[in-house]
């Protein structure tokens, strides 16, 4: 239970910061984009970037249910649901850690820059303790 909780925490903050994001905002946003040569990869889009804050929100709320902190109706087969769906959760935030072995995760191969150095002091790891936190939330 307390593992469900710290990580739907967790997961609340990252939506709250992806949504101010998506709404506009810019403090940290420079440090949140992996960069080659001094230049972004990727441009996400507000809309990508709400969509990442509903994803962490649907996160929360499917270990929320999964931990008993929400209740809904019962559905037929709604349990086999969010089981799966944890599971799936941890998975991609296992798989976050791991990286795609060029610019995230820890076994990424271009480890310049202040997103690089981020992200394997402090994105990565965090990816692979939601993972931990989530998988257990699910496993109970």
């Amino acid at each position: 239970m307390i593992a469900g909780a710290v990580a739907i925490v967790i997961g609340l903050m990252l939506a709250g910061v992806h949504f101010y994001w998506a709404a506009g905002g810019k403090a940290g946003k420079g440090v949140a984009v992996p960069s080659a040569n001094g230049r972004p990869v990727i441009r996400p889009s507000a809309f990508g970037t709400a969509m990442v804050a509903v994803g962490l929100s649907v996160m929360a709320a499917l270990v929320a249910l999964r931990i008993g902190l929400l209740n809904l109706p019962a559905l037929p087969g709604s349990g086999v649901i969010v089981e799966v769906g944890v599971w799936l959760i941890a998975a991609v935030f296992a798989l976050r850690a791991i990286g795609d072995f060029r610019y995230v995760g820890f076994f990424k191969r271009i480890r310049d820059g202040r997103f690089a150095r981020l992200d394997t002091l402090a994105y990565s790891p965090l990816c692979a303790c939601l993972a931990l936190l989530v998988g257990i939330s699910a496993g109970t």
